[in-house]
């Protein structure tokens, strides 16, 4: 999977004591990428962006 160009960013509730925070690259079009932000080097996931809003909208639900 190549995430070349990629613009990570985490969410605006994570806090700055590091923490079990992800990252999300959704920039690309056509795939949404999630990595570790503890560990930036180790393999991303990657979603579908349909993939992707359906686990947000469940998210927000609970």
């Amino acid at each position: 999977m190549d995430l070349t160009g990629s613009r990570w960013r985490k969410s605006t509730r994570s806090g700055s004591s590091g923490g079990n925070c992800v990252e999300v690259a959704d920039n690309l079009g056509g795939v949404v990428g999630v990595r570790d932000s503890k560990d930036q080097d180790g393999p991303p996931l990657a979603f579908s962006p349909t993939a992707w809003k359906s686990f947000i909208e469940l998210a927000k639900q609970h």
